[in-house]
């Protein structure tokens, strides 16, 4: 079984004015299907084929292809789930209550995430992750993520993607404006799916 790319459950379009369609074209049909292309040629023949992506990565430090196209493909996949075209203001419920009781409020949830993604040096990810029914935040490199035993410890439920091909046609260098655009199109009913499920 070889993975496939994810078709995005919105238009390219539906995430403007936050992320524009050209980017959102290019991101998802260049760059995540070359990461879902060249994880399929790594891992033809090998001991991984037919195991699911959480299984691959687990155990594919030593393996660079797989860590870079495992890690592309899953981090993508994460990331167009999270969003949605009017996205949804706050969370609540169960999550908010975790927010608050992690970051004192959703506000200090807002600046500490921007910190982790606007001091990320280079290319890499975001991360907002439940550990021991705990939320906390952290970043990681390249295409790098949790799962892989880097950055948090536990599971990943909401990830910014920090590379420059995320966000460079519209924002250019501006990477804190366009962390600022992502909080507008989060779908934090879903992201309170993932929690639940991580609890």
């Amino acid at each position: 079984m070889s993975f496939e790319l994810p078709i995005l459950t919105y238009s390219y379009d539906a995430l403007e004015p936050n992320i524009d369609a050209r980017t959102m074209e290019i991101h998802h049909s260049k760059h995540h299907q070359a990461y879902t292309t060249n994880l399929n040629n790594a891992i033809a023949g090998t001991e991984l084929e037919g195991q699911s992506i959480e299984e691959i990565l687990k155990v594919c430090k030593d393996k660079p292809a797989v860590r870079n196209n495992g890690g592309g493909f899953w981090n993508h996949r994460l990331f167009w789930e999270i969003m949605a075209p009017k996205g949804s203001s706050h969370p609540s419920g169960d999550l908010a209550a975790a927010i608050d009781a992690a970051f004192g409020s959703f506000e200090g949830f807002k600046d500490e995430f921007a910190k982790a993604a606007t001091t990320r040096f280079g290319s890499g990810w975001a991360w907002l992750c439940v550990s021991d029914g705990k939320l906390e935040i952290c970043s990681t490199a390249n295409q790098d993520n949790p799962l892989m035993g880097e950055g948090c410890s536990g599971a990943p439920i909401l990830a910014l993607d920090v590379w420059e091909h995320a966000y460079y046609l519209n924002y250019q260098n501006r990477r804190p404006d366009y962390i600022s655009a992502f909080y507008n199109v989060i779908n934090w009913d879903v992201v309170a799916e993932k929690y639940k499920a991580a609890k």
